[in-house]
């Protein structure tokens, strides 16, 4: 339904104060189209085009000939007004016929820190509710105490209710 479309992500990480060290912080959000699950599904796992749909890929390095338990691919992270960065992926389980998906990313390089993904579709209202959530774990000093509060999580709130935006378009 349209008054369900667009809704703002759910953060839960508001019991981290900013200024305070964050080991952890949490966010969700949900979308919904009149698209059938499977076709959602389709795109998200279809590594060669998330630049289709996330704004924030600038492009593809690597990617896996198939997606499954374990496979990897590499893409250039490029978020409106920050620098680049590689940021390298691991399927931790992809499963079509439970319309789940969940992985892991990370800077490809020597940090630590990570996201954990996890996207889970279902049929709703004649078409699809897609939820996407994120537990991101920054692990270095400054990760902790600036990217992560100040930069990161805030970014991840916006960035990603576009990228299910732009998926429905898609679809």
């Amino acid at each position: 339904t349209p008054e369900k479309r667009g809704q703002a992500p759910h953060d839960h990480s508001e019991r981290a104060a900013y200024g305070a060290s964050m080991r952890e912080f949490h966010g969700a959000a949900t979308a919904f189209s009149d698209a059938i699950p499977e076709a959602i599904f389709d795109v998200i796992t279809d590594i060669e085009n998330l630049p289709d749909w996330n704004a924030a890929i600038e492009s593809i390095v690597a990617a896996p000939n198939v997606l499954t338990a374990g496979s990897e691919w590499v893409v250039v992270i490029h978020p409106k007004g920050f620098p680049k960065w590689n940021s390298r992926s691991i399927v931790h389980e992809i499963n079509r016929d439970a319309l789940r998906f969940v992985y892991r990313s990370q800077s490809d390089g020597a940090n630590p820190s990570f996201l954990r993904w996890s996207w889970v579709i279902s049929a709703a209202d004649g078409g699809a509710q897609v939820v996407v959530s994120w537990e991101a774990n920054p692990k270095t000093f400054w990760r902790r105490v600036l990217f992560a509060p100040y930069l990161r999580r805030p970014q991840l709130n916006k960035e990603v209710p576009a990228s299910l935006d732009a998926i429905n378009r898609l679809v």
